[in-house]
Order: structure tokens, then sequence, then C-alpha cells
């Protein structure tokens, strides 16, 4: 469509008769549309693409020069040789602007991975100038297509897993059969790959609202031709309105492709599909709902505070709203009845250098960042760039990357969709289910008080593997009171759902900690064979790193010195063993194992406050690795590690000992606790 400030009301029913376009162009006016002006806009952005203007004569000049008008012209330009896929069944080059040119396509299925959590929907807007009456330019359009369905081809454009492909309206310009002929061509690409798209009807292709009837559009892209797509869902009882089912990241999602004009019928139908699946997160796409100023802040149209009033705000399953019609292209977020946030974004590269050259949006998915990048390019002035064939115009078209066609979203996902489809909790799994074959020790803290309760003297922490490697309580001398507490927070793998919150520190040491009882077996175990260490915990935002740094979550009584560690990289007065935490919050496992004259440390990397942790340590018998959430660390020894040093002496759970006397006791949450006495895979550990 065209471009004028936020807000303000398009107009523009329909396609417009050839006579009227022709009248309009010899009087030079740059029509676009019946009516299509918006209020506050002094001089709407129109591109003269095709009448009498200075771009348009140079574009005639252009294309004589590319050889597509008129055929002496002897200068290849930018169209000037036809692409290897227009080659005909003789293999002889067939001009790419005709359209009795069948458009080849990559063949194959179309087989994203619905599990991956990294995901991109594509969105193509006004595509108009490409198909006015005889001026017929599909090669744009054709690249993007075979963009999105090449894999081979984007292996490097960060859309390795396209799911989908919406078209936001105004395929063509003047709503003709004949620009039909040469979409649908076009459009077969998709077909024949089995691609799941969607189409809908902008105000250059139809006019009226969605009860019209009886138009080219509906011909081209009728339910008929939908219901042969992957993920197609219903349409609308007149065809002008398709509801999209995909799978992608483990989930499925809904995409509603609605009509320029929805009718009374039209919201009703969109309202119905919706709440037929309370459970799908929307994204709504259509041709008009916001337009931006210059500088991307956008706000609803006239019609576009009908969609939102009537379909969007009560609907909290629709956290995305995509749409062209005006330019430029921008954003704005809003808050829906439930208090979430919908993003509501405009985007339209039709005033830009050949009609937009097919320029293409991708909304890159990425549920384990929670966030979504989303990127504007062209893939046809990519393939122009690799063939050495760009004019100065065209590579400035290659990628766009200011602020309103090159960010990203933050989106807790599973947060902002709480409200219709939670995330159930992981439920608490029995101590039994935890113990596997060679577990040692295994403590939780689900056994004991109300969550706040201070934990009392004399309680024993009972060892749930029953080996007898039960947990006492010991309190450093005036500790105030309310040092360790029972909590219910946990993370939420942890089998147990519970924890114990400890409230020391260092210089001096305050507070209260526990270790195993003299007599606990794993006191004497030297792990010659392997092991695996696992804790849960999370440190609070009043965590200080010079007053508990290089506190420990678990470490062994016992120092290097006294155990006869005296090698160049021993520190005779550290512990034999102990995972702790460093001033800037990173994990450290330092151990002495048996083979050693020093010790052997892995780190992780720097971790944030606030955030439950699961942190492993597991040793084959030969070397150590350390993990977080599953997680093999970088920062992993590579020497050979043999067992654990003893001295027969306790572990301590939350304190920390420097030369034989107590230094530290941890400041933060622990939750369950297990020792195996050999190297798990990360599939079990207790976070899997």
């Amino acid at each position: 469509m065209h471009s004028s400030p936020a807000g303000g009301n398009a107009g523009g029913a329909g396609p417009i008769p050839v006579a009227a376009l022709e009248a309009d162009r010899d009087a030079g006016t740059g029509h676009n549309g019946p009516g299509e002006h918006r209020s506050g806009c002094a001089c709407p952005r129109t591109a003269d693409l095709d009448g009498n203007g200075v771009a348009a004569s140079s574009r005639r000049t252009f294309l004589h020069r590319a050889g597509v008008l008129g055929a002496g012209a002897t200068t290849a330009g930018l169209l000037g040789s036809a692409p290897a896929y227009a080659s005909g069944p003789s293999g002889k080059h067939e001009d790419p602007y005709d359209v009795t040119t069948t458009a080849h396509s990559p063949r194959g299925k179309w087989s994203p991975d619905p599990d991956d959590p990294r995901f991109t929907v594509v969105v193509m807007p006004d595509t108009q100038y490409m198909f006015d009456q005889d001026r017929i330019h599909p090669a744009p359009m054709e690249a993007s297509f075979r963009y999105v369905l090449d894999p081979k081809g984007r292996a490097n454009g960060h859309d390795e897993n396209i799911v989908f492909l919406a078209h936001l309206g105004d395929v063509t310009q003047n709503g003709l059969p004949e620009e039909y002929a040469a979409v649908t061509k076009v459009f077969d690409m998709l077909d024949r790959a089995g691609a799941s798209y969607s189409v809908l009807a902008g105000n250059h292709d139809v006019h009226d609202d969605d009860q019209r009837g009886a138009t080219p559009y509906l011909d081209t892209f009728s339910p008929k031709r939908a219901r042969k797509t992957p993920g197609y869902h219903s349409s609308s009882p007149d065809g002008y309105n398709t509801a999209h089912i995909f799978r992608a990241g483990s989930r499925k999602w809904m995409l509603l492709s609605l009509d320029w004009r929805l009718s009374d019928k039209g919201f009703a139908w969109a309202n119905t599909v919706i709440a037929a699946d309370p459970t799908l997160p929307v994204i709504v796409t259509t041709h008009e709902i916001v337009g931006a100023d210059d500088g991307g802040e956008a706000e609803l149209s006239d019609y576009g505070h009908q969609l939102w009033d009537r379909l969007i705000k009560d609907n909290d399953q629709i956290f995305l709203t995509l749409n062209g019609h005006y330019w430029p292209p921008g954003s704005t977020v809003l808050k829906n009845s439930a208090g979430n946030d919908v993003h509501l974004h405009i985007t339209n590269y039709q005033d830009r250098y050949y009609g937009g050259s097919g320029m293409i949006r991708s909304y890159r998915f990425d549920l384990n960042r929670g966030t979504i990048d989303v990127a504007t390019f062209s893939p046809w002035v990519r393939e122009l760039a690799a063939k050495n064939e760009l004019n100065a115009l065209a590579a400035k078209e290659i990628e766009l990357t200011s602020k309103v066609d090159y960010f990203s979203m933050e989106i807790d996902f599973d947060q902002r969709f709480a409200g219709f489809a939670p995330v159930p909790p992981r439920k608490a799994r029995p101590a039994r289910r935890m113990l596997l074959p060679g577990t040692l020790a295994y403590w939780r803290f689900d056994e004991g008080g109300a969550a706040g309760r201070d934990v009392a003297p004399g309680t024993v922490v009972k060892d749930q593997t029953g080996k007898g490697n039960d947990l006492v309580l010991c309190t450093v001398p005036g500790t105030p009171a309310h040092a360790l507490t029972w909590t219910g927070d946990h993370h939420p793998d942890q089998p147990g759902h519970a924890g114990l919150v400890f409230a020391g520190g260092g210089k001096p040491a305050s507070g209260v900690y526990l270790q195993t009882v003299d007599k606990a077996p794993v006191n004497r175990e030297t792990f010659a064979h392997g092991y695996t260490f696992e804790v849960f915990f999370k440190v609070p935002a009043d965590w200080d790193g010079d007053r508990n740094g290089w506190s420990s979550m678990l470490s062994r009584v016992g120092s290097a010195g006294r155990a006869g560690k005296n090698g160049p990289s021993a520190t005779a007065e550290e512990p034999v063993l102990a995972l702790s935490l460093s001033t800037g919050i990173e994990l450290q496992w330092n151990a002495y194992p048996l083979n050693r004259n020093g010790p052997t440390t892995a780190w992780s990397h720097l971790l944030q406050k606030e955030q439950w942790w699961h942190v492993a340590v597991a040793n084959d018998g030969r070397t150590s690795k350390l993990y977080v959430n599953g997680c093999e660390e970088g920062r992993n020894p590579a020497g050979a590690a043999v067992g654990l040093t003893t001295l027969n002496m306790p572990f301590l759970l939350g304190g920390y000992q420097w030369d034989g006397a107590l230094d530290q006791v941890f400041h933060g949450t622990i939750g369950d606790v297990r020792i195996t006495g050999r190297a798990l895979e990360p599939g079990e550990f207790m976070n899997a």
C-alpha cells in the first residue's frame, strides 16, 4: 500500500479498473488505489515505478539495457541473463519474466524439525509491484521461495529450520486474472515442495470486506488449495480467512491469516477458531493493523483499533501480529486485557528499490534463550551478489540492519503463555528412584520442618541410601538465630521439593552447616574407580564476593598438607576436596587425587544470583569433568586424576575449612545432594 504517519486511515477499498489506472498515471498522480490517504499525511510516500516520473524513466532505461524491453539491447545489466532455474526442457534459456515460463524450485519433501527449540517463521510483505498488469517480474519472489525451500542454500543464513511462510497481502497491484496467472506459478514452487504457508488478500487484491464473493484472488488462493498445505486447519465460509496450525519447538502454534477487512462474520469466525484451541499461542497476520512513523514507533490504524477491540485484546493467546500495507516498518507493544504484552509489527518494503526486491523477514524463535531474533533481507539480491551481478541500488538491499529491521525480542514463553497453557511443574520423585547403582550417599530435605522455620538443634538429616552417611548440625559460636532454615524453594528439576537456606559467611566465620557423622562409610571412601558429586544450589541477591566468596557447598575435612600433598601446585592449608564459589560466582572443583601430589581443578563460567543451578563433577577413574545444568563446561582439566584423597574425616555441607579451622559458611540455598561411586552420564544426573 503506502505510507503516512501512524494512526491515520488508509481507506482504499480494492483494485482499480485498468482505465482508471492509466488515467491516473497519465495525470502523474502516482495513484495506488481509491481513497488511499491517511489523515495527517501531507505527502504520502508512494512509489511511481511505472509512471512518467524520473524513477519510472530510469527504470525503463534500466530494463532496456537489461534486454527485457526491446530486442536490440546489447548491454547486459542486472537482469540481462536468464538464471539457470529458468532453463526450459530444451536446455535453452527462457525469459524469467514471461508468465508462460514454469518456475523451477528445489524439489524434495518439506521437512522442518518440529522439536527443535530453534525455528523460523518467514514473512513476505507486499509484492504488488512485481505483478502489475504487463509488468510481471517474479524473479525476486522466486528467489525468496528458493531460500525458504532449500536448506543447503540457507545453511549459513541462520534459518536452518523454517517451519512456516506467511504472505501479508497485496500479492498483486490490481487484482487482475493475468497478474494471478503469473503469481500462481511462483506459489506452485511451495506447493510442489509441500511447504506450509499462508496467503491473505490486501486492498490491491480485493475490495470491500470478506463477504465480497468470487474474485481472481479467491480463484487463485482458494480453500481447496490451502487445504493441501501442511498445517492447514480451516477456512471461513467465505474462503478469505484461513487458520493454520504448525508444530515447532515441541508444541503447536496457530497462525491466523485474515482478510484485509473482516466482516462481522469474519470476526466471529476468528474468535471461534481461537476459542476451539484454547491452549495454542496465536500469531495474527493480516494486511493492516498498525502503521509507523519515521522513528519506527507504531500505532493502531482506524481499522487496527477494530481488530484490537474485537479480536486481539481479549484473546490472550495472541502474542504477535504482523501486517504490511504501510511503510516505513516499525513496531509497538500493547497490553491486552490479561495484562500481557502483544507485539504488533508493520513490515513492508514496496517503497524500496525494485518494489522491495522480494524482501523477506525472518522471525527466528529460540525457546531456550527466550528470544525472537528478527532479520530482514533479500534472497534475490544475495543470489545476484553471488553471481557478481549487483548494481549500485540493488547492493543496498542485500540486508537491512536498522533498528526496525534487525532486532531481538525477549519473551519468556512459558510465562507469557502461562495464562492459557501453563507448564505443569515437575512432580517430586521419590528417593528410591534416585538410588542408582553405585549410589553412596543421598540427602534431601523434604522430610524436615515447615518452610521458614529454623532447623532445630539436634536435627539429623538421614542418608536416603540407608548406609549411615547421616548429616548432623554444627553451629559456629556466636552465630545469630535463623542461620539455617527450611524452605520449599527448589530447582524445577530437583527430585525433592525442599532445601536448606544457609545464612552464613566469613571474615569472621558465622553460621550453621552440616557434616557427616564420624563413622559414616563415605568418610573413608577413596573413589578409586570413579565418582559423581551432584548438588542443587542457589545464591541470593545479597550474596557478596568479599564476605561469601570461596565458600563451599560441599567439602571434605583435612588439609592437603596433612595428607602429605606437597607438589609445586599444592596449597598446604586448603582442604583435600572442595566444591566452592569464587568471589565472581564461578564454580571451582578443587580436589587432590590419589595419583597426584597436587590438585586437579575445574572451573565453570560465571553464574547468576537468584537462579537455581545443578552442578555435577564426574570422574571415570581417569579424568574429571564439571557439568552445570547437565552441560559440560570448557575449563575441565585434561590430566589423569585417579580417586580422591581422604584422611577418614567427615564431608561438610555448607562448611569450608582452611588449615584445619572453619573459615566460611555457605550463603544461599542447597537442595538435593548425591554422591555416586562411578561416573554418571548427564542423562543419569538428578536434573535429567
